[in-house]
């Protein structure tokens, strides 16, 4: 799963337990009362695991599964201090793309799934997501993909009619094949002063058009060009322009109070990535039915996605990567995108009816598997680097600062550039 960026997905429980009557989550190493191996798994956000960790646990009855549920930024904090110190890791743990470069570089902290064959099953994954957690010397690879992003865009028909725009998602994808096209809907929208806004934030939007540009914050050396390459600076100024317009509603992403306004329909529009939709059914089920789902500006792009490792530290590797690779096979991933709308990375089932022909009920019958696996395969291949996660993090932040007032574009962009380049 992917909220992509590391506080999209938020989770507030620290720990599932998996077993009633399990008191407490058991860590790396230990048996379960019973004398079984407990394998402990780390996750964030919604990866819709918990039906399938039981049905595991009725087909290897020697095996006991935990798993571990943090917010996206302690999770992957976690997990650094874990390798740091070489001990608390989970057996299986999950890294989300923002951190697989830099996790990637650890690849001694994790065990080589390839010498417990992983290689014979590279082809259940998308190449680019096979490849993003192999070693750059292709000795080693650290993760078994989960799920894909993709782009699209969730809307409020119901704003939408008050606001005189078309409620039929093949219409509203005709209003916006550009995002300047998309703005200027917006301004439509805002001259029926409808009390809400036309997006929620310039955040979401911001990381959303990103992740449709061939180029990010670095290149393939490591090198920052986010200066002067027009990837980053096309999705700053498209934000800017969609914020001097007046459309954004300046919630803070994933915020109590983005919440409440995704609920009591405070913005009409909102950039939805695959992981998303499960995101919206989990923590704001009240919403069933009010937001529908078409096609982003753009049509194409990819923003999120995960992988499962497992830390050398495990006392039980063997056992973690059977568990990973049954949890990211094919059918598993299927059943996690019919239940919570991740999208598969298996290549092979965006040819398939199960997929591509899928609609979601909460969300007014949209077709989401057309929608999304469409979006996917025109995705650019962005290379995200290892401070990556650092550096979206200073230009929203700072975008965020344009949003409320505190900063002129100017003056937020230059600091944003010094910023980043003062990373270590």
């Amino acid at each position: 799963m992917s909220l992509c960026p590391a506080r999209r997905r938020a989770a507030a429980l620290l720990c599932v337990p998996l077993l009633a009557g399990l008191a407490a989550c058991a860590g790396t190493g230990e048996e379960a009362a019973d004398g079984r191996i407990t394998l402990t798994v780390d996750t964030f956000g919604t990866f819709g695991y918990r039906s399938l960790i039981r049905e595991y646990e009725k087909a290897h009855p020697e095996v006991h599964v935990v798993e571990r549920v943090r917010a996206f930024d302690e999770h992957h904090s976690a997990l650094t201090e874990a390798l740091d110190t070489g001990t608390g890791a989970g057996d299986v743990v999950a890294v989300e793309e923002n951190y697989v470069v830099q996790f990637r570089t650890r690849a001694d902290d994790f065990v080589n799934l390839l010498d417990l064959g992983a290689g014979k099953k590279k082809d259940n994954w998308l190449r680019w997501k096979w490849d993003a957690t192999l070693t750059a010397d292709g000795s080693a690879q650290i993760g078994l993909g989960t799920d894909v992003g993709g782009l699209a865009m969730c809307y409020r028909p119901d704003l939408f009619a008050q606001a005189g725009l078309p409620t039929d998602r093949d219409a509203v994808a005709e209003l916006w094949p550009t995002w300047a096209d998309y703005i200027e809907a917006g301004k439509r929208f805002n001259v029926a002063q409808l009390p809400a806004a036309w997006t929620d934030s310039a955040d979401n939007l911001y990381n959303q058009i990103l992740a449709q540009q061939t180029y990010g914050y670095y290149d393939r050396d490591e090198n920052l060009i986010m200066e002067r390459d027009p990837g980053v600076r096309t999705a700053w100024n498209t934000a800017i322009q969609m914020v001097d317009a007046n459309q954004s509603a300046k919630y803070k992403p994933f915020s109590a109070q983005w919440v409440a306004a995704l609920q009591g329909a405070r913005f009409a529009t909102l950039t939805c990535p695959a992981w998303f939709l499960g995101w919206i059914q989990e923590n704001a089920p009240a919403s069933r039915a009010q937001w529908d789902v078409t096609t982003v500006p753009g049509g194409a792009g990819n923003w999120g996605g995960s992988w499962l490792t497992v830390p050398r530290q495990s006392a039980h590797p063997r056992e973690a990567y059977r568990l990973a690779a049954w949890l990211t096979a094919p059918e598993q991933q299927l059943r996690v995108f019919r239940e919570t709308g991740n999208l598969p990375s298996t290549p092979q089932l965006y040819d398939d009816p199960a997929v591509t022909g899928y609609r979601s009920a909460f969300f007014r019958d949209a077709p989401v598997g057309k929608i999304y696996t469409a979006a996917a395969n025109r995705k650019p291949a962005q290379y995200l680097g290892l401070r990556n996660a650092a550096a979206r993090d200073i230009v929203t932040g700072m975008l965020s600062k344009v949003e409320t007032g505190e900063l002129t574009p100017y003056r937020a962009w230059k600091q944003a550039t010094a910023q980043v380049r003062a990373l270590p």
